[in-house]
Order: C-alpha cells, then sequence, then structure tokens
C-alpha cells in the first residue's frame, strides 16, 4: 500500500487520480475507478445542465460505495456555464472532493468549504499552484508540457515542474501530464509529488465510455502522434495528430484566426470521434502518454498492477541500488 498526503487527505486508498475528461468522465469509468481505490471524477460540463449532473452523481452512486469527485473546469466564454448552479448540484449532493480547473477558484471555496468539500486545483505553472495554495486549496494537480489538453504557455515538462512545485508547494500535490504506469508513479514520488493524476491512460481502459476504435487508435499512436493547436493565439492545446488538427495548424501557422478554424475545432466533432470511433472525425484530446500504453485492460486491473509495480520498483529495483556497505 502506498500512503502519501493525499491519499490520508482526500480519503482514498491508492493516490492516482482519474482527471476530469470532457466526454470521457462519466459514471462507469468514475465508478470502476473509484471501485479500484483511486480517485475518479465526472466531468460537470460533460453534463448539459446541472439537473443532468445531478443524475449523473446518483448514477455513479449506484455503482459505487467508494469516494469519488466531480470536476469543475472554469474559462472564461461569452456565454458561460451556469458555474453557480453546478456547485450548488455538487454541494446539494453531498460530494466531498470537487477538481478545479481553468480559472481561479477562488469565488468558489468558500461554499465548497462551508459544505465540507475538498478542492484540488490543476494548475499548469508553480506560480498559479502558489496563488491558489494562498487562496486555500486542499491540493494542488500540478500539470506539465507532456499532458493532454491545455499544457499552459509556459513549455515546461514534469520533471522539471514537479520538483520546482515541491519546492514551494506545502500542501498535498499530485503530478500530471505524461503518466501511465508504475514507473511514472514512483518518479513522482520521487520528485516531490504524493501521487498523480492520470487522463489518456483512463481513456484506453474497458470501462472508458469512448468507442473501441479510439482505444485502438491510442495503443497504435506513439509519443510524438499528437499536435498543440492554438500556439499563435496563446491558448495551447495538445491534440491527436490528424488530417483535421494538421489542418488547423497549418492555417494557423500561416497567419489565420480563430475564425477560420471554427468549423474545424468545434466541440460537437470532437464528441462524434469518441461516439462513432473515427480518429479522423474531428479534434480530439490526448497526451503524450499514449506512447506507453499498449492494452486496453479494466480499469480494477490497470490499478492493482500499477499498485502491484510501484511498490516492487521501490522495494527492490531502488533499494537494491542502495550499497549496503556505504548505506
Amino acid at each position: 500500500m502506498l500512503t502519501t498526503a493525499f491519499t490520508k487527505t482526500f480519503g482514498v486508498r491508492h493516490p492516482i487520480v482519474q482527471g476530469g475528461m470532457q466526454w470521457v468522465g462519466r459514471a462507469e469509468l468514475v465508478a470502476a475507478v473509484a471501485n479500484s481505490g483511486a480517485l475518479g471524477m465526472i466531468t460537470a460540463l460533460t453534463q448539459p445542465t446541472p439537473e443532468d449532473l445531478a443524475e449523473e452523481i446518483a448514477r455513479t452512486r449506484e455503482l459505487t460505495d467508494q469516494p469519488f469527485g466531480v470536476n469543475l473546469t472554469i474559462l472564461p466564454a461569452i456565454t458561460p456555464p451556469p458555474y453557480d448552479e453546478y456547485r450548488h448540484v455538487i454541494i446539494d449532493s453531498g460530494i466531498k472532493i470537487v477538481e478545479t480547473a481553468g480559472s481561479n477558484p477562488g469565488p468558489h471555496l468558500s461554499q465548497f468549504h462551508a459544505a465540507g468539500v475538498k478542492v484540488l486545483h490543476k494548475c499548469t505553472s508553480v506560480r498559479h499552484a502558489v496563488k491558489a495554495q494562498t487562496l486555500g486549496v486542499d491540493g494542488i494537480s500540478i500539470d506539465g508540457f507532456e499532458c493532454a489538453g491545455h499544457p499552459g504557455e509556459d513549455d515546461v515538462p514534469g520533471l522539471v515542474l514537479i520538483a520546482a512545485a515541491a519546492e514551494q508547494i506545502s500542501i498535498p500535490m499530485i503530478a500530471s501530464g505524461g503518466f501511465a504506469d508504475a514507473r511514472g508513479l514512483v518518479a513522482a514520488l520521487a520528485l516531490g509529488a504524493d501521487g498523480i493524476n492520470m487522463g489518456t491512460r483512463f481513456m484506453c481502459t474497458e470501462e472508458s465510455p469512448i468507442h473501441r476504435n479510439i482505444k485502438e487508435a491510442i495503443v497504435a499512436a506513439t509519443e510524438v502522434d499528437t499536435e498543440l493547436i492554438f500556439r499563435s493565439l496563446r491558448n495551447t492545446a495538445r491534440v491527436a495528430r490528424n488530417s483535421v488538427s494538421r489542418e488547423v495548424v497549418e492555417i494557423l501557422s500561416n497567419g489565420g484566426q480563430f475564425e477560420d478554424v471554427r468549423d474545424l475545432v468545434a466541440g460537437a466533432r470532437g464528441r462524434t470521434v469518441y461516439e462513432n470511433g473515427d480518429p479522423e472525425a474531428g479534434i480530439w484530446t490526448v497526451g503524450t502518454a499514449q506512447g506507453l500504453i499498449h492494452d486496453i485492460p479494466t480499469v480494477g486491473d490497470l490499478v492493482d498492477r500499477m499498485i502491484a509495480e510501484s511498490e516492487a520498483l521501490i522495494a527492490e529495483r531502488l533499494v537494491g541500488v542502495l550499497d549496503p556497505i556505504n548505506a
């Protein structure tokens, strides 16, 4: 058993989190992660309305009696989602763990804490992690450049970012971006994190609610089969390399603006990829960790394997490199 400040604070058996993923963080996957002893997260904005979120929370509770949380990603928009209503549903449903991401979690903290909800905030830089810690969040998820989705604009990979954050963060911290197996978990612990967050690896499990073709595409891909889109717009996102993402990169590299690629990057097209299984149908999110994924296990088998291999790495390989004479 790997016991860390994260497992103690957030009340889970294993220091592994399935972070919020649009269209993917649904009841079947979240419950499977919770039942494995890791921490699963429902993605609030996957649900069209706050009422739908309440139903998804109830559906998850039918599948597990273990702790799970809800991801609430807060992003600027011309017509923003009703964040306050989603927050009220989370509290009224008795959820005790929330993962926030995107913008400042400050406006939501007092109500979450008043309801006994612990907040894990995802950041892509040390300065934002320090700010969130100052605001009073209960944990940090530090997101390196390897990640799927939005890695920020600093381009700092996890090997440096995790260690740099560990020097300034005193609350529980998990590492995100590029994690897919026991080697990554042990490395994150060595760098000063208290656990890891995985997205792409959990996408590629039996319980993941995406088409089998997409899971097989992840297995077949390598660590270089992603594209960084929106670089020129200072809103970088890492997505799967396909004909659509290559076209987006080309248009923007030649001086195009968001309006020129709006139809190509439409979220509805990305959802179709996951539902219908055509990896060329639109933009879809995946991280460089796909280069470390070689199978499609059940969530339970994946987590059991990772914990067993992590314990073996620590107890055998790492201890084995110590010189017993000079230790």
